[in-house]
């Protein structure tokens, strides 16, 4: 009687231990899934001397966009395809709606700020201005078509970058704006938000140079500084980034390489 009592206290201790142990393991893959599975890893990069700004794609080609000219790259062949014509000063992100390119641009660093957006047509190569903003209270560094609206940043820098602004614009008339959370322009350092895309409901952020991408979403009615919701590394570092309609993934640059990254 002794005995199996015994035996009994002694399987149930063990039954408790491994269900302690399971229970441990589960916590930490949650714990790791949590810290690590929303990062982006890359998948594979070429090198693309213009590749200084941003980079973008579509189904076919992908684009490095520099200051001046945006660069068309054959997918497959890692090749030069085609440069831009016309005339640009800081051209900062690329974005796609619609079969043609929209780019965020900037006289910076100039002063006074004058911001536009230019289009490209990626069968002419022909960049032009879609919507000029004229003097502007900041720099236009990303501009995204979503939820039947116009997002557009305005940057400011150094000591003032905590200015710096996200709008929605409707009928290119501003409805509503929200500034970074403190945390979020702390890591900017001196520089700004670079760019940003909307994906599944929230806001993906680079900042200028660390490859780490802000997760952020708009606030509650009234509210006026966006929620940062968590931050995911990158593989590329900040500066202009866009989603890849081939792989679903992201598509940056390594400036400091000239070089194009794929990010999964």
């Amino acid at each position: 009687m002794i005995y199996r009592t015994r035996g009994k206290q002694s399987l149930d201790g063990g039954r408790r231990t491994r269900r302690a142990v399971a229970a441990a393991w589960l916590a930490l893959f949650v714990a790791t899934r949590t810290a690590c599975g929303d990062d982006y890893l890359e998948s594979h990069r070429f090198a693309a001397p213009e590749a200084t700004q941003a980079a973008a794609a579509d189904e076919r080609f992908v684009y490095a966009i520099a200051n001046k000219v945006v660069a068309k790259y054959d997918r497959e062949r890692q090749q030069l395809v085609a440069r831009s014509t016309g005339e640009a000063t800081h051209l900062n992100t690329g974005f796609f709606l619609g079969g043609k390119m929209y780019c965020a641009h900037s006289n910076f660093p100039q002063k006074p700020d004058r911001s536009d957006i230019k289009i490209l047509d990626p069968k002419t190569m022909v960049l032009e201005t879609f919507k000029d903003f004229g003097a502007s209270d900041g720099s236009l560094t990303w501009a995204v078509f979503e939820k039947g609206a116009w997002w557009c940043n305005f940057a400011f820098y150094g000591e003032e970058n905590r200015k710096t602004y996200l709008a929605r614009l409707e009928d290119w008339r501003e409805v509503a704006r929200w500034t970074y959370p403190a945390e979020v322009v702390k890591a900017f350092g001196k520089n700004s938000a670079s760019c940003g895309i909307w994906r599944d409901g929230q806001l993906l952020i680079t900042g200028h140079d660390e490859r780490e991408i802000f997760v952020l979403e708009i606030p509650d009615q009234g509210q006026r500084v966006l929620n940062h919701v968590r931050t995911v590394a990158a593989p590329f570092t900040g500066q202009g980034f866009a989603v890849d309609p081939v792989s679903q993934g992201l598509i940056g640059i390594d400036r400091a390489a000239r070089q194009i990254v794929f990010a999964k």
